[in-house]
């Protein structure tokens, strides 16, 4: 086989702005730098040219149209590549995106990498019955926690990790000696995310602190009860930002002071590592993978899930004890320096794209070995 390696990320583009399409922009760049490797990009929500762009503004027929489209795309361009890196999301996502691609990869005999991503894996193989047997259509798996490698484990599916990364050019380090009471939230407004339990502890906060602000960036489907809730509760100095795009969300990080997070479900949110990448003091709840990334103490403070007291008490200890804000912001960057950074994931992916590569029959890449951070504890995830 040929020295270089040819991958295709098969993936959401920014048109879908998330964390799986910002981390699969970021991996591609990264990728396209690294010799040994040839590197493209599908994505999984292809544009339509022309006239035929109106049938994507049409409800129900988008979604026909587009996958056909994707796949006619797969088809057509999978040839070219060693490995097929998929990107995977959980539910009617799952059917729709990754799967096809696994698909496609298997009749044209490539080699597919799953690389899934969500919360709700749990959920997900438990509802789902054909959703772990579809799984097993990857040559390998691959997933950005320990957490989630432990999910798939009790599913009967082996998984390696390979970390989600930030910039650290992008999100630089700003060192804080004291703290105003500047809170930043930007999770979508989804139902797991509980944006709603951020607004009710804001509401906490303002209620001590009347010169509190916060800053919420996001969209989504429960927007407009944000929105109400956020009136019903008499919030103020609350600025609401939107779909903010990655390469504006540093502004935001630089004119807050702490970062609130509250979802029910997640795995490994990019939003977390960020902030932590900035000097943000992150208060979150403990669900999912959380407790994987955060260090209750040392790198953040986390609170049981749907507590907006309990979230808003730890802001409020914190704002009060600016000592313990910077150190636990100094130690969460350390972490993230050491850990989720290009630097210190490229070498994993090269491994799992080489071992692949290079590989015959239906075994998966072997996985490494757990790191110290496998004793964190597991929680059990909510049901979605």
């Amino acid at each position: 086989m040929n020295d270089v390696v040819r991958v295709v990320v098969v993936a959401p583009s920014l048109d879908i702005l998330g964390g799986q399409s910002v981390q699969a922009d970021r991996l591609i760049a990264r990728l396209a730098e690294t010799p040994g490797l040839e590197v493209g990009f599908l994505a999984v929500n292809p544009r339509l040219p022309g006239p035929l762009a109106s049938l994507q503004r049409v409800k129900y027929v988008r979604t026909v149209v587009t996958s056909a489209a994707y796949f006619i795309e797969l088809l057509r361009r999978l040839p070219k590549y060693d490995v097929v890196h998929v990107f995977s999301a959980s539910y009617l996502s799952y059917l729709i995106a990754p799967v096809p691609a696994m698909v496609a990869g298997r009749l044209l005999r490539r080699r597919v990498l799953l690389n899934y991503h969500s919360g709700h894996a749990a959920d997900h193989f438990r509802r789902w019955k054909s959703a772990v047997p579809l799984a097993r259509l990857a040559h390998a798996i691959v997933v950005p926690s320990e957490y989630l490698a432990g999910v798939f484990e009790r599913f009967g599916l082996r998984a390696d990790v390979a970390y989600n990364f930030i910039d650290e050019k992008t999100y630089r380090f700003t060192p804080r000696q004291t703290f105003a009471p500047a809170y930043l939230a930007n999770r979508n407004f989804e139902p797991g995310y509980n944006v709603a339990c951020v607004l009710r502890a804001f509401g906490r906060i303002q209620s001590r602190v009347p010169e509190a602000r916060l800053i919420i960036a996001g969209s989504g489907s429960q927007d407009a009860m944000l929105r109400q809730l956020g009136e019903s509760l008499g919030l103020r100095n609350v600025e609401w930002a939107g779909r903010v795009p990655p390469e504006r969300m540093p502004e935001l990080y630089a004119r807050s002071d702490f970062y609130l997070n509250a979802p029910n479900v997640d795995n490994m949110p990019l939003s977390v590592l960020e902030a932590q990448m900035t000097g943000l003091p992150v208060v979150t709840t403990n669900a999912g993978g959380i407790p994987f990334i955060v260090e209750h103490g040392v790198t953040g403070w986390m609170v049981p899930c749907n507590d907006d007291a309990a979230l808003a008490n730890a802001a409020l200890e914190l704002l009060a004890n600016p000592t313990l804000a910077a150190t636990i912001a100094a130690q969460a960057r350390k972490v993230c320096e050491e850990r989720y950074v290009w630097s210190a994931v490229a070498p994993e992916w090269m491994r799992i794209y080489t071992e692949l590569a290079h590989s015959v029959g239906p075994a998966p890449v072997p996985p490494r070995a757990a790191p110290d951070r496998l004793s964190a504890p597991r929680l059990e995830e909510p049901s979605a």
